[in-house]
């Protein structure tokens, strides 16, 4: 039989960091107060039995030295001073006695009970714990020997007393001991919660910065004058708010890009697709589907640049940047063949050393980069068409090379931008493939070199080599 649904355990109170932070504090405090406390106890009974252990021992002395012979046998006149010892613990039961040799009781407190003392020692002065009229006491036993004409032989004298006052003794040292620390330690706390209040403040003040904010604002949060461990968070904090403003910004410019391309493409397929729809004259029909397959080319082309480009720029901002060559990016593109579709029978070389040209980077990326330059020069240069890849001056470059004069000046000098076209553009051109190699350039460190030459039109993507020994790890 069901019972309907089993309720959701109660989630747990979110704890703030001051108040993890001070509870961290007390309870550092506390076991410190408890290790204080013990200590204080075991000192303060060391204390307190070391005292009272040289009060028993001056009353029992005091009572040896009283002994004297008399007619061959011990006799005891009780001092008064040993009484005036025992009684600086008024609250606590006393025992003597006064044994002769043989175990004779000379004289005692209480004839008809006795304690039983230890077996003798070497030691003249002996403790030992018993019971004293069923409480726990403490006793000391201290032998006079006398050598005499009449009388020959040792004198115990056992003095015990319970241990009320020791224990009070130990108490009030503990408490006079703790006292001062507790209160020491409640001020503790109280600065403690100040000191962590006034350390986090500035948590307090990023928290406003970032609730008051702008949903879009991905600027930097400022570092200055803030401690050093909150400068490393904001700094990672403003390294990640970089890359999600490079991916919003490059998400922007693709919507943008994409609305921008695709509105006269489309309204042209559609002016072309009504024209040989309406037309009635065989010929005019034939140019527009002709006009129709080429704009239809010109926007696939358009789409598959479009995603390229998205999909490099996330590529250079998420991937792990590895050990690449540059002759197998320049290899993979002449094994693919991607010219016999652009360009059918043209001219085309490649030029590769046996070093390897290494660098750190994306290698789809790269590849990417270097099939833009081939398809540009592949649109816009003159065979034969030679692609490469060498150490120049400490450098890794990738390099296309067609044998014409390439383009004029100021054509170069905007080359790189999104959707630049000149009036040699043919058409189906989408002015999107140079500036995807410029985005995979700068994700690089590297930069896009354009340079005329005696047999030709160059463009190379220019990289930091990678070092030796890091060559020689690969």
């Amino acid at each position: 039989m069901s019972t309907g649904p089993e309720p959701h355990p109660k989630a747990r109170p979110v704890r703030s960091l001051v108040s993890r932070v001070l509870g961290t504090v007390f309870v550092i405090l506390l076991l410190g107060g408890v290790l204080v406390a013990g200590s204080t106890w075991w000192n303060g009974q060391q204390a307190a039995r070391q005292a009272y252990d040289r009060i028993l021992v001056g009353a029992a002395s005091d009572i040896a030295e009283s002994i004297r012979v008399q007619r061959g046998a011990p006799l005891v006149d009780l001092p008064v001073s040993a009484f005036q010892l025992l009684a600086q613990a008024p609250e606590d039961r006393i025992y003597y006695a006064v044994i002769g040799p043989g175990g004779q009781l000379v004289t005692g407190v209480d004839p008809d009970h006795r304690i039983t003392a230890p077996a003798r020692g070497g030691a003249p002065v002996r403790f030992f714990d018993d019971m004293l009229d069923g409480e726990p006491a403490r006793f000391v036993i201290l032998t006079r020997r006398f050598v005499e004409r009449d009388f020959s032989g040792p004198v115990d004298v056992v003095v015990g007393q319970t241990l009320r006052a020791r224990k009070a003794m130990t108490r009030d040292l503990v408490i006079d001991a703790l006292l001062p620390l507790a209160l020491a330690g409640i001020v503790m706390i109280g600065i403690a919660f100040l000191v962590i209040r006034s350390a986090l403040a500035p948590l307090g003040a990023l928290i406003e910065d970032l609730s008051h904010r702008d949903p879009y604002d991905l600027t930097p949060m400022p570092t200055e004058r803030l401690p050093r461990e909150l400068q490393v968070m904001l700094g990672a904090m403003n390294r990640f708010m970089q890359r999600l403003d490079t991916q919003v910004e490059a998400m922007r410019n693709l919507i943008s890009d994409t609305a921008h391309q695709l509105r006269t493409p489309v309204a042209a397929i559609r002016v072309h697709a009504e024209t040989a729809m309406s037309d009635p004259e065989e010929e005019a029909r034939g140019r527009a589907l002709d006009r129709l397959a080429l704009r239809t080319r010109s926007l696939g082309t358009l789409l598959d640049q479009l995603l390229s480009r998205a999909l490099v720029i996330h590529r250079t901002d998420s991937m792990p940047r590895t050990l690449v060559d540059l002759r197998e990016i320049a290899l993979e593109i002449m094994e693919r063949d991607d010219s016999a579709v652009l360009a059918p029978g043209a001219e085309l070389r490649l030029e590769i050393g046996e070093d390897p040209v290494l660098v750190r980077a994306d290698a789809f990326s790269l590849a990417e980069a270097a099939r833009n330059l081939l398809g540009n020069a592949l649109s816009h240069g003159e065979a034969p068409i030679v692609i490469g890849a060498a150490e120049e001056d400490g450098q890794a470059v990738l390099w296309v090379q067609d044998s014409g004069p390439g383009p004029e000046d100021q054509v170069i000098a905007r080359l790189g931008a999104r959707f630049n076209r000149n009036a040699g553009t043919r058409e189906q051109s989408t002015g999107i493939g140079l500036s995807i190699v410029t985005s995979v350039a700068a994700a690089f460190d590297g930069r896009v070199e354009m340079t005329r030459r005696p047999d030709g039109f160059r463009a190379a993507l220019i990289f930091p080599m990678v070092p030796d020994t890091m060559r020689e790890d690969a």
